[in-house]
């Protein structure tokens, strides 16, 4: 029995001295200090050899497993290549809001007025302060028509104008192909259209207000509230992640751009404030280019070392996690991952976010792996010619650390 246990004892060791840590370069694998030397030695072997496909050799991959529970590297591999997120973006804009902005941010679109009433007229203006709220719908659009009833007028003498200086005026995103179909970027949004005042200036007619004009012009100082239709941060994230919306994405991106108050804040203004998170973890500047907040931009940059710490960084902030969390499409259940893993290990405990552009196709979140630890993982596909291949390879992988 001492020799049985001396020869395994033997062999472990040589598991551990041959996966130690060694230094790395670009396409070289990047082994760290193990928390379990045969659990995860065993686990970076099966995904070297996955990694071993010649498919691989005319494809690039960025690849990062994290024990969460151990708080130490699994398996990395590029986990410092730049690429292109592609929708998987869209978890640096979620955990930077919930950080920034809280579980309790409400979106908000604002109702005021100026002038006076007199004899059944407003001798005024009306103004609408767009808040990039997606979900501003029917019943926020009758709140506001009742608002205006409740001043007794059948007419405006002035005009009704949105005030979208939340934002910039350019109506995509920086870095976005001018051949997609991509929704228009506006802090004022009914049903998600660029339609607001038309719709709005319909529903006062059908009320029995007249309206002059309409046009933009930004709420001054002193004007009188009539109403606020809000939305919670929660009701965003899940279309956000859960189906990969582009729009909310946009919405919740641009709440970061408007923190600092500047008038008309562009992509920049938000890229700093995910840029102060990310220098807080860590993250140097040479990992990652911000440049909207879906991923849509050909401009965004990130290596899978930094989704990890974003990732991390949310396990470790309950605030963040159980929001984030609960918005993203469970494997083989709902969501972009619905009809993904939907059988085996993985379905029902991935959850994870998508991504999807023109040869790129990602998979970034989080999973209980088999020796029931929480686990953080990042694939990024790149170059890929068959999107369908590298999302099978990126659900392979999931399977394997499942079961």
């Amino acid at each position: 029995m001492k020799l049985i246990f001396a020869i395994r004892l033997l062999f472990i060791s040589v598991l551990f001295l041959f996966f130690l840590p060694t230094a790395s370069i670009a396409g070289e694998r990047e082994y760290v200090e193990p928390f379990d030397s045969v659990w995860a030695s065993t686990v970076k072997v099966e995904l070297s050899s996955m990694l071993a496909d010649e498919w691989f050799e005319k494809t690039q991959i960025g690849m990062c497993v994290y024990d969460l529970t151990a708080d130490s590297m699994v398996f990395s591999f590029n986990a410092h290549q730049r690429m292109r997120p592609a929708s998987t973006m869209k978890l640096l804009t979620a955990i930077t809001a919930l950080e920034e902005l809280g579980g309790g941010f409400q979106f908000s679109t604002r109702l005021y007025h100026t002038g006076y009433v007199s004899d059944s007229i407003l001798y005024g203006d009306v103004y609408v302060v767009g808040g990039f709220d997606p979900c501003f719908g029917r019943d926020d659009m009758q709140a506001f028509v009742t608002a205006i009833l409740s001043l007794a007028i059948d007419s405006v003498a002035g005009g009704i104008y949105a005030d979208v200086s939340m934002k910039d005026t350019l109506q995509w995103g920086y870095g976005w192909c001018w051949d997609d179909e991509m929704p228009i970027l506006t802090p004022l949004l009914y049903m998600e259209k660029d339609c607001f005042l038309e719709v709005m200036t319909g529903c006062l007619r059908d009320a029995g207000i007249s309206v002059a004009t309409t046009g933009s012009r930004c709420c001054p100082v002193g004007a009188v509230w009539l109403c606020s239709r809000t939305h919670a941060i929660d009701q965003i994230l899940m279309p956000m992640m859960k189906k990969s919306d582009n729009l909310y994405a946009e919405a919740v991106f641009y709440q970061l751009a408007a923190l600092d108050g500047i008038p008309f804040a562009s992509y920049k203004e938000a890229e700093v404030i995910i840029v102060k998170l990310a220098d807080s973890l860590g993250i140097t500047r040479e990992e990652y280019d911000v440049a909207d907040g879906s991923g849509v931009s050909l401009y965004n940059y990130l290596t899978p070392a930094v989704e990890i710490a974003f990732l991390r960084y949310a396990y470790k902030h309950q605030d963040i996690f159980r929001y984030l969390y609960n918005a993203l499409p469970i494997a083989g259940r709902d969501g972009t991952l619905k009809n993904r893993m939907k059988h085996g290990s993985a379905s029902k405990n991935v959850r994870a976010k998508t991504g999807t552009l023109t040869g790129v196709a990602s998979l970034a979140g989080y999973l209980t792996a088999s020796n029931g630890h929480r686990m953080a993982f990042c694939i990024i596909n790149q170059g890929v010619d068959d999107a369908r291949k590298a999302r099978a390879f990126q659900d392979s992988v999931c399977e394997y650390l499942c079961r």
